[in-house]
């Protein structure tokens, strides 16, 4: 018994017609007839019972029919649900954010505007570390990761840029600068800084040291965090400064005064990092739903 032989006696039931069911079918009434007959050899009972105005499903038939019914119901769904899948608007997928990078206005608009279009997908966001997410990614425990620069050097990855945002100096309220609508990097050179961990968040670090550098003076270091938002509240309690994305501003930490960054050339970049020909169809939506916010320029892979 197989599909075709369930779909002849749905056919054949609705009908009450070995013409009219044939017909339905699109095949000849003798077909018909015989793949009817070989059935009912096989399980070793009528199915139908042969009437003047047609055929009825005998007691015996009427269990199997039912039984057809269910099993082609269920084929169709499973190829409907596979057909989404393929489609990528079904199935789940797993992306990944840094704690500064949820905080980004085109990273959240991304996000909203993605579950707005494929309400089907099961979208499951988890938030890591930038080197914590990479790891995952590698060991494809996520699909996709909003990350910051550095990128992996190697070779077998894309990267999809989302945003670039300025940096702005974060301050005790009680500090004097607190006040100032902007600060220059030389201004900062007496400071006591907080900074996050190379190991875990090398990019952001080594660039606000590259640029105080610049700026003629080495940062002097007070604490080591691994969380941005951890070294916020570290600023909160008067441990030091610390230099942040823009969109850190929206993180309403009680405590500080949040200064604009000028002359300096820092900015923070954000990209949508995955693994090369990435096969699933909802992974491929979500880079499209990106493509209206990319801005000019490559990310950093430095």
């Amino acid at each position: 018994m197989d599909r075709r032989h369930l779909r002849c006696l749905i056919a054949l039931d609705e009908e009450g017609s070995i013409t009219r069911a044939a017909e339905r079918l699109g095949i000849a009434q003798p077909p018909l007839s015989m793949q009817i007959k070989g059935l009912e050899r096989e399980i070793g009972v009528p199915l139908f019972a042969r009437q003047p105005r047609g055929v009825v499903p005998t007691p015996a038939g009427r269990v199997l029919i039912a039984r057809a019914r269910e099993i082609e119901q269920a084929f169709q769904r499973a190829q409907d649900e596979a057909r989404r899948i393929g489609e990528g608007r079904a199935g789940r997928l797993r992306v990944g954010f840094t704690e500064s990078g949820i905080f980004n206005p085109v990273v959240i608009r991304v996000i909203l505007e993605y579950r707005a279009a494929y309400p089907g997908v099961d979208l499951a966001l988890e938030e890591h570390l930038s080197t914590e997410m990479i790891a995952k990614l590698a060991r494809d425990e996520l699909d996709l990761g909003f990350v910051r620069p550095p990128l992996p050097p190697e070779e077998g990855w894309t990267a999809y840029p989302v945003a670039r945002e300025a940096m702005v100096v974060a301050l005790p309220l009680s500090h004097r600068f607190a006040s100032r609508t902007s600060l220059h990097l030389e201004e900062l050179a007496d400071e006591t800084f907080v900074f996050f961990h190379r190991r875990v968040r090398p990019g952001l670090t080594d660039r606000i040291i590259s640029a105080c550098e610049r700026a003629g003076f080495a940062p002097r270091t007070g604490q080591v965090v691994p969380k941005i938002t951890s070294a916020l509240r570290m600023v909160a309690v008067g441990a030091g400064i610390t230099i942040v994305p823009a969109s850190l501003v929206g993180f309403g930490a009680g405590g500080v005064a949040f200064v604009a960054l000028g002359g300096s050339g820092l900015s923070a970049e954000i990209v949508l990092l995955g693994r090369e020909n990435h096969p699933s169809a909802a992974a491929q939506n979500f880079i499209r739903q990106i493509a209206p916010a990319r801005p000019g320029g490559s990310p950093d892979r430095s």
